[in-house]
């Protein structure tokens, strides 16, 4: 048997498990496997599920974390990554999110989209309803680009039904707050990518989210985006040379702080820190012109920029100043962009730091009156496969029985692969290229530094930016009405739960 018992049992004890009877044969005699370290885990495991007793009681405060693009296969990577950064075994390791008690699948298909983008799927599970590939915000009538058919066919997010009713509301990103998720929460938009600009008669995302008119507006905003709200003849405050990309002389983040009632704009850690959350101000930080850092690449920000799970407690730490509750997205953005760049180095570690933000929910929360759901908006590329042996390290070449594996053409392999991208067997390929190697033949990657972050993975099909896939993703709840969160659900229910559990657009 292999030797994981401290480590297994200890991931057991994680999910707060605990021993059990050791199980009988028909005839009166102890299995012969009772003792056995993946049986006494998985008894107890049954045993803790006995022992669940759903919460029905109202949900004071909504967290949705949506890991953009974390499908299964990266969830399961990034499990087995934290666990092997660590020391411990990597394939029975958990991530926090591994200790919620319930869990569905959501069909990501979007209003016109076998396989669909951001902007659909996040409208879906703020709104209730499935729209259009491109869109925010509005129903299915709105195609995208169309400018004129907006008026009349926006549609109300949970964000704009909390603030009717007198709850505090925020929005964490590591991508830029305008992009398709974090606008999901507020914008109305025949295109995610009207983020600065837009065609006369409609108007632009980040104007919408400085404009809202929801409630009191928000509370706490925090993410990328800065040049999205500053004139383009006003230099950033970070990156020389750079200014902000808006035509119209506007400087949102000054009228953000004009806007008075103890308003904030914040654009490094240091001034966020200096922030006293709890005396009622409503923060704007913007800490990256566009898009923030990769985690992995995070440390040499000159600027000081938040972690995803520093923004997370500096959002719940203004939110819960609020007597009514309050509604909170906080998205892994930048999972998606690495993804889309064929690296899935820089992937798993955004993952793993988007499970430590959801470890810091947890801690700064209860239970019982506040519900957390994570999920992602829809699926990548990325596979497992291959034979590698057990604690083969996840972004090595497969080993099996402690010996290079090789397929048909004699070369060695990777675990981690995606099926399209910018790691093709022939890059050029990927830009349009005529590819110099001989058709049929890989590259030879045994002496390759596979685990190096700049290494993209290798990919079947030869594009210059990996896709999205349409399989169902995970849903995992905890807390008030979480057990509704079961089976293989449409992914605009995930709004049905949190309306329900909460009572808001009821």
């Amino acid at each position: 048997m292999l030797k994981i018992s401290a480590a297994f049992l200890a991931s057991a004890s994680v999910l707060g498990l605990v021993a059990v009877a050791v199980a009988q044969t028909p005839a009166g005699a102890p299995l012969p496997q009772a003792n056995n370290d993946y049986y006494v885990a998985a008894e107890a495991t049954l045993e803790n599920m006995l022992a669940r007793q759903p919460i029905e009681g109202r949900a004071r405060n909504i967290i949705i974390f949506v890991g953009d693009g974390m499908s299964v296969p990266t969830v399961t990577a990034a499990r087995i990554l934290e666990g092997q950064n660590r020391g411990v075994d990597g394939e029975s390791n958990n991530l926090a999110i591994d200790a919620f008690p319930f869990v569905a699948l959501a069909k990501t298909y979007s209003h016109n989209g076998q396989v669909s983008d951001s902007a659909p799927t996040a409208t879906a599970m703020l709104t209730g309803i499935k729209t259009n590939q491109g869109v925010l915000g509005v129903n299915g009538a709105v195609a995208y680009e169309d400018c004129a058919a907006e008026a009349g066919n926006e549609v109300m997010t949970i964000f704009e039904m909390a603030e009717t009713a007198g709850l505090a509301t925020g929005v964490v990103s590591t991508a830029r707050v305008t992009h398709a998720t974090p606008a999901a929460t507020y914008a109305h938009t025949a295109s995610r990518n009207w983020e600065s600009t837009a065609p006369e008669g409609c108007t632009d995302i980040a104007a919408q989210l400085v404009g809202w008119q929801a409630g009191d507006g928000f509370e706490v905003v925090l993410g990328g985006g800065r040049s999205y709200f500053l004139p383009s003849t006003m230099a950033d405050p970070e990156d020389q040379g750079r200014t902000g990309n808006r035509r119209d002389g506007r400087d949102l983040t000054a009228e953000w702080t004009a806007m008075g009632n103890n308003h904030a704009y914040v654009w490094n850690l240091e001034q966020l820190n200096a922030l006293d959350l709890s005396t009622g101000v409503k923060v704007l930080g913007l800490f990256e012109g566009s898009h923030m850092e990769y985690d992995a690449n995070r440390a040499g920000d000159v600027g000081g920029e938040p972690s995803i799970a520093e923004m997370t407690a500096a959002a719940i730490t203004r939110l819960s100043q609020s007597e009514e509750g309050f509604v909170l997205m906080v998205e892994g953005g930048r999972i998606d962009h690495a993804h889309h760049e064929g690296n899935a180095f820089l992937a798993l570690h955004d993952a793993i730091a988007f499970d430590q933000a959801i470890a810091t929910a947890l801690e700064m929360t209860s239970r019982e009156d506040t519900l957390i759901i994570v999920t992602a908006d829809h699926g990548h590329t990325l596979t497992i496969n291959g034979y590698p042996d057990r604690g083969n390290p996840i972004f090595g070449l497969v080993q099996e029985g402690g010996e290079p594996a090789l397929a048909g053409d004699g070369l060695p392999y990777t675990t981690l692969q995606y099926a399209n991208g910018p790691g093709a067997l022939f890059p050029a390929l990927a830009t349009g290229q005529t590819a110099p190697e001989a058709a049929g033949i890989r590259p030879d990657l045994t002496n390759v530094d596979t685990a190096a972050a700049t290494f993209l993975q290798p990919a079947l099909i030869p594009m210059s930016s990996e896709t999205h896939t349409g399989e169902d993703v995970a849903v995992y709840a905890i807390g008030p009405w979480a057990h509704l969160m079961s089976g293989t659900v449409e992914q605009n229910y995930i709004y049905s739960v949190m309306s329900y559990a909460s009572g808001l657009g009821r």
